[in-house]
């Protein structure tokens, strides 16, 4: 019987990898002998392991691993997408899933609560962010390996028993899965008596939509002129972004043009719509996490010359992705082009085709980056990202604040806090010297670990000295080294003590009132779009930038 079982296994797994290398040979058909004689090799190779290898193998799993493998050697954005992967993906682009409206992180032998959406099942059933759920229904987490997260899905009204900790202790509730959607614009209102101000968090299919909704209400509530705010924005759909910059410029204008080596993939995009309003003063913020999509957006409205853009510098995203449906309901997402705005700058800023001696791709250099012009002949350049038209140096963030939130110190941090005020409320609290010091104290008493460059390297040569019988000789050495850097490190905290209160104050906020609460403090308090408002309620300055 297993002989049996393992002989359909090939029988499907092979024409389906097949399937995908085909695709591969008659898309570049000069190759078509080195791609033949390559696929040849493969499949004989996965016959041959799973008929002789001494142990029992798992076809599926060997060659979930070895596509994944070809891919990273591509860039990130490439990608292949099993049945259960394709289910995600469908869910980022739509926005809309049945489940427990949490955004949840595995780790170790837990799925931990990152954020319970307001009003959905996780909140109605009580989880907090930081509770580590252990088990679900009769999954005990630790000895399940595969990807917990979907034992959380299922059918609308599936009640499904949680049991969790929470600062340690044991915990149980149940949860009742319901539809979650998941809003590309989380949050809109009014910043002063004339300013609007929308959040627009991700291109999903309703991003223009609701951001065509919010502009609209907006407008109504008596708004002059409008912030967008794109900060975090990772992208999504480009035809979404076309139609979020449709909303503000006319129809039939040139937002992006997508250039290949397979012609069919050469588009040029432009409006198609007639707009909501192409003369209300705007202002677009970003950061170095607005990416993709993002930079569409605010690179095509600075192009034409229709907003002014403000914050940090962009992630410098210029690759353009589109998923291919192939066989077993399996999929794979490919960078099929590249982008370019309005002025015919493309944006990228990490070149995948040439990576350094450690396999990273290389940064094209400042010094490289090429001059365009925009609609009325400002000068804007490609090659890294959007760069602001007022930069506000302040709004970068530091390696040890990337460290920090990477490593979940801010984040655990705030989760402490949490339980230690519980009758905080809606009071915005005040992060203090003293809870700084006390945050430094907190990541010793955690042994948290930042991760940083410099910390990984130490603690790469302790393992190869273990491997090597010397790290006794060297272990003093060493442990004065690794305590000279977590000096250096609480040193690093002290120098950018402002940056990382805001990050805390942000994650405690959210704690409270949820990101609604944080957008509602954002809009009074936020440095990026108090310098927005500022700008656009200096009309001179305003009309300088966009030389009107």
């Amino acid at each position: 019987m297993l002989s049996k079982i393992k002989s359909l296994k090939k029988r499907y797994i092979i024409p389906a990898i097949l399937s995908i290398f085909l695709f591969v040979g008659v898309s570049f058909k000069d190759d078509y002998f080195e791609i033949s004689k390559q696929i040849e090799i493969f499949t004989t190779l996965f016959k041959t392991i799973n008929q002789n290898y001494v142990d029992e193998t798992n076809p599926a799993e060997l060659m979930d691993k070895a596509i994944k493998s070809m891919l990273a050697d591509l860039d990130p954005y490439t990608n292949y997408f099993n049945e259960q992967d394709v289910i995600k993906f469908k869910i980022n682009n739509t926005g809309e899933y049945t489940g427990i409206g949490a955004m949840i992180t595995r780790k170790e032998d837990k799925l931990i609560i990152k954020e319970p959406y307001k009003g959905f099942p996780a909140d109605k059933a009580g989880l907090k962010a930081g509770d580590e759920i252990i088990q679900i229904g009769d999954v005990l987490l630790a000895d399940f390996k595969d990807d917990a997260s979907q034992l959380t899905k299922g059918a609308k009204g599936t009640k499904i028993d949680i049991k969790y900790l929470r600062q340690g202790k044991p915990m149980s509730t149940q949860l009742i899965l319901d539809e979650v959607g998941i809003k590309a614009v989380p949050f809109y209102g009014m910043a002063d008596d004339k300013t609007g101000y929308i959040v627009l968090s991700q291109f999903n299919a309703k991003a223009s939509s609701e951001t065509k909704e919010a502009l609209e209400s907006l407008k109504d509530k008596g708004a002059k002129q409008i912030i967008l705010d794109l900060r975090g924005n990772p992208g999504g759909l480009l035809h979404e972004a076309v139609n979020v910059c449709n909303l503000f410029v006319p129809k039939g204008e040139l937002i992006v043009t997508t250039k290949s080596k397979n012609s069919k993939y050469n588009n040029t995009n432009k409006t198609t719509k007639d707009p909501v309003d192409t003369e209300i003063p705007l202002a677009v913020i970003v950061d170095g996490k607005s990416a993709s999509a993002s930079e569409i957006v605010s690179g095509a409205l600075q192009d034409l010359d229709r907003a002014v853009i403000i914050g940090s510098r962009s992630f410098g995203k210029g690759l353009v992705q589109r998923p291919i449906d192939m066989t077993y309901g399996t999929q794979v997402k490919v960078t099929i082009s590249k982008y370019y705005t309005p002025s015919g700058r493309c944006i990228q800023a990490l070149n995948y085709a040439h990576k350094d001696k450690n396999g990273k791709a290389i940064r094209t250099e400042e010094k490289n980056y090429n001059a365009f012009k925009t609609q009325k002949g400002r000068t804007v350049y490609d090659g890294g990202g959007i760069l602001p038209d007022v930069v506000l140096e302040n709004t970068k963030t530091s390696a040890i604040a990337e460290a920090l939130q990477k490593n979940d110190a801010i984040f655990n941090y705030a989760t402490n806090y949490y339980y230690k005020n519980p009758t905080l409320g809606d009071k915005i609290p005040t992060i203090t010297d003293a809870d700084i010091a006390d945050f430094k104290a907190f990541i010793k008493r955690e042994k948290i670990s930042l991760d940083t460059e410099t910390e990984v390297a130490l603690k790469n040569t302790l393992e190869k000295a273990k491997k090597e019988n010397v790290d006794e000789a060297i272990s003093a050495e060493y442990q004065q080294l690794f305590a000279a850097l977590e000096k250096s490190e609480e040193t690093l905290i002290d120098k950018n003590q402002k940056e990382i209160k805001n990050l805390l104050l942000d994650e405690i906020i959210k704690r409270y009132q949820y990101k609604e609460g944080l957008y509602q403090y954002y809009i009074k308090s936020n440095f990026e779009i108090k310098k927005s408002i500022e700008v656009l309620n200096d009309k001179t300055q305003y009309n300088k930038i966009l030389k009107i």
